[in-house]
């Protein structure tokens, strides 16, 4: 024990940073552009309730960004028959997840009344536009190549979109990972919606059930881990959503919560739940 004290920095020179512009504010706030960053919010209402709104769907698109991350390492990764990279990067994404369900609660005690006195503005605006999601989508074998319409008069966003159509899913990856170890996986289109497949089962239960291929098992769990996940989110969403503005058209014009409720009911990686009726 020295009894020294250490005093965090509290001046920080121009000299220090070269390229520092005069007047400039922390390194910390230099580093993660905190100006830019909390100038992003911009309410078009006087109701309160607008700007929780606002920051939550900004703090979902940067999550989804992490998240899109982590899953196009983890399809990097299974390529490459790398599990145990895979297996991390999924890990990972999973902790992203849990924040992103729990940022509902951001706007689940939103009331009708709160909503509608600022719904006018969004205009056509939706979540259901957001391509970082959509991105997020196509990565789970969620694929619609009919969705890139809306993005026609957005080249960089169509651009990205339609790569991500054209290659593999994080799920199309983890079975390739099975045909590699001898399983019958059957070939499906890349751009193809993944629709369950009584193979694609089987192949599963043989992961599940034969001693020479147990260490897939922590695969399938970790995928299965993930599909849960994914499951969480649409479900909190159409809750928010039913407590929030009920049964009325979405803005962006879709069904709004029927299309919410048909989302929450379709399982990601579908073989990986129904291989359980059988174990």
């Amino acid at each position: 024990m020295t009894g020294q004290t250490h005093r965090p920095h509290l001046r920080f020179g121009s000299d220090q940073d070269p390229d520092q512009d005069p007047g400039a504010s922390t390194p910390y706030a230099r580093y993660v552009r905190l100006a830019e960053l909390h100038a992003l919010q911009q309410p078009r209402s006087a109701e309160p309730a607008e700007y929780a709104f606002i920051v939550t769907t900004q703090v979902m698109e940067l999550l989804f960004d992490l998240l899109e991350r982590d899953w196009a390492a983890a399809r990097t990764a299974l390529r490459a028959d790398d599990l145990d990279t895979a297996l991390a990067a999924l890990r990972r994404g999973q902790h992203t997840q849990d924040v992103l369900v729990g940022s509902w609660d951001l706007l689940a005690a939103m009331t009708p009344a709160e909503f509608n006195s600022f719904r006018p503005v969004l205009g056509e605006a939706s979540g259901f536009q957001s391509s970082a999601f959509l991105r997020l989508e196509f990565l789970l074998g969620n694929r619609s190549e009919g969705l890139l319409e809306m993005y026609r008069d957005s080249p960089a966003e169509y651009d990205a979109l339609f790569a991500a159509l054209r290659t593999p899913s994080l799920y199309a990856e983890a079975l390739a990972v099975l045909a590699r170890r001898g399983l019958a996986i059957p070939a499906a289109p890349v751009t193809a919606r993944h629709r369950h497949d009584e193979v694609v089962e089987a192949a599963w239960r043989a992961v599940y059930t034969d001693p020479a291929l147990a260490d897939l098992v922590r695969l399938g769990e970790a995928l299965l881990d993930t599909a849960e996940r994914v499951t969480r989110w649409r479900q909190r969403h159409y809750s928010a959503v039913k407590r929030t503005m009920g049964a009325k058209p979405g803005t962006g014009g879709s069904s709004g919560l029927s299309w919410l409720k048909q989302s929450a009911d379709q399982d990601v990686f579908p073989e990986l739940w129904t291989v359980r009726n059988d174990l």
